[in-house]
């Protein structure tokens, strides 16, 4: 929390804009300016309350459809995926328009709403999770809100520092998931997990303020609100398009893998319940620290670039290990490499928030969220389908432990290490990672200046088209005033020749 207060002290420029070019909303109440400490509190909170869910929801996911538990949790996770890629974009443009506040109120409830289901039924549980992804797009809304009051120099640090408390939120909470449920009960879970997502709710509602100005910054189009007119719209904006590309092949294995490590490193590898929610909690805290200290690092030494290529190189490797790897110590090292490799999503989130103007950051944090959506729903899908191409069965286990008279996970360990290939999925993620990394290479290394250079034209040419309709309306009233002084010359020789001709009649007469 410490690095959150070097942020808003480096800040000085981005909250003179917010305070003295804008009037922020005061309709509503809340506690002090928009800060980074509001989203931070509002991402920790939501993702304490669902990470307290791990160990219980497994045991349910279970013990309601039992063999079929990695089709239906695959369909669970592709249709709440698909709906987040359809919904993101137009809550993003909206959030641009009425401000982050309504948004984040309701994308905090509506994605929090199924856990109290999961104690009455749990097919309206797991039913409402796959409805739920219609709202799933609280990242892109935080994102937006930290980029509303942060100057570029400092928003790469503020999206590392948000990315880190999610990872923070799953450090303990599984383990205290897992320790209240085995000893009074996943309705206990449940009932904690239900009450801290209320208080997050009580939270936006009461302490957030809003972080855009009192009037509308940007007009509404339904066209801003397509999913796929903004996947079109990415061929006008090359470099956009290149990290849109590089957001989906790194995420989609990410996607994939968070479906099933738990279980891949429980029942494959044949780690004990101590020793997963051990690892849980190392690979947390080194995400913490790779996402606020390393990456700010990286970004002062080597630059926005030059840090995606690390984090996806580091990916790359941790996917292997995975892929290849048999004993428990080169899962621990897969575990840094993980560690390392989750500055992708912050780096690539800072490079698309620097090609956006001020008033689009909605629509593009949307467009990047429902992209990520869209890997939620295929992630999962791929790698089930992987494994069961390649013979690895795995059924879902729970995390509670295994007596040492049961033999059956301890076989079935072995014999899948007995392969050469134990995670054939992970290779196939090995391979997404480097075709993302190739197109990560596409990126120019001076892309600001080209960036900018497109604004500046595209200024100059908007301000062209004013000079010269700005020259035609003066021409058209000088070419107007020229005629109008032609006819008075022609109206004052007509009335002369009149004169002249009555003094003549005069002379005559």
């Amino acid at each position: 929390m410490n690095q959150t207060k070097g942020i808003n002290k480096q800040m000085p420029k981005s909250q003179e804009v917010s305070e003295k070019k804008y009037k922020m909303k005061d309709t509503v109440v809340s506690f002090g300016k928009p800060s980074v400490y509001h989203a931070v509190i509002v991402i920790f909170l939501e993702f304490f309350a669902w990470g307290l869910l791990t160990t219980p929801m497994m045991d349910v996911l279970r013990n309601t459809f039992q063999e079929h538990t990695f089709l239906i949790n695959g369909m669970i996770q592709g249709i709440k995926g698909i709906l987040s890629f359809l919904a993101a974009p137009l809550l993003g443009a909206l959030s641009d328009v009425w401000g982050r506040k309504t948004f984040l109120l309701l994308t905090v409830f509506f994605t929090c709403s199924p856990i109290p289901l999961m104690v009455v039924s749990p097919w309206w549980f797991f039913a409402m999770i796959s409805i739920s992804g219609c709202f799933a797009v609280t990242f892109s809304i935080v994102f937006a809100y930290v980029a509303d009051i942060t100057d570029e120099a400092n928003r790469s640090t503020a999206y590392g520092l948000v990315s880190a408390t999610f990872a923070a939120s799953l450090v303990t909470s599984p383990a205290i998931g897992q320790y209240l449920s085995d000893t009074y009960g996943y309705g206990v879970v449940v009932m904690l997990a239900t009450s801290i997502a209320a208080l997050d709710v009580c939270f936006i509602l009461v302490a957030v303020p809003e972080s855009l100005p009192s009037p509308k910054v940007g007009p509404f189009t339904w066209d801003q609100a397509d999913p796929f007119g903004a996947l079109k719209r990415l061929g006008d904006n090359n470099i956009l398009l290149l990290l849109c590309l590089t957001v989906f092949l790194s995420y989609l294995p990410e996607a994939g893998q968070y479906s099933c490590i738990f279980v891949y490193l429980r029942h494959v590898i044949g780690f004990s319940n101590d020793e997963v929610t051990a690892y849980i909690a190392v690979v947390g805290v080194l995400s913490i620290v790779a996402q606020t200290a390393v990456l700010t690092m990286l970004f002062q030494a080597v630059g926005n670039r030059n840090t995606i290529l690390i984090g996806l190189t580091a990916q790359i490797s941790q996917l292997a290990c995975f892929a290849f790897g048999k004993m428990e110590w080169v899962m621990w090292l897969a575990g840094l490499l993980a560690a390392l490799s989750s500055i992708n999503y912050p780096s690539l989130n800072a490079l698309v928030s620097k090609l956006s103007n001020r008033d689009e950051q909605g629509v593009v944090q949307g467009m990047v969220t429902g992209i990520r959506g869209l890997c939620n729903g295929l992630g999962p899908a791929l790698f089930g389908l992987t494994f069961h191409v390649f013979n690895v069965e795995i059924e879902m286990v729970s995390l509670h432990p295994v007596s040492p008279s049961t033999s059956s996970n301890t076989s079935s360990a072995l014999h899948v290490n007995e392969n050469a290939l134990p995670g054939p999925p992970f290779l196939f993620g090995a391979f997404a990672a480097m075709l993302a990394m190739l197109i990560a290479f596409l990126i120019p290394k001076n892309f600001q200046a080209i960036h900018r250079g497109a604004k500046d034209r595209k200024r100059d040419s908007q301000s062209t088209v004013k000079t010269n309709s700005h020259y035609s309306s003066q021409l058209t009233s000088r070419n107007a005033s020229h005629k109008l002084s032609q006819n008075k010359a022609s109206d004052s020789e007509e009335q002369i020749c009149m004169l002249a001709t009555d003094d003549d009649d005069d002379n005559m007469l």
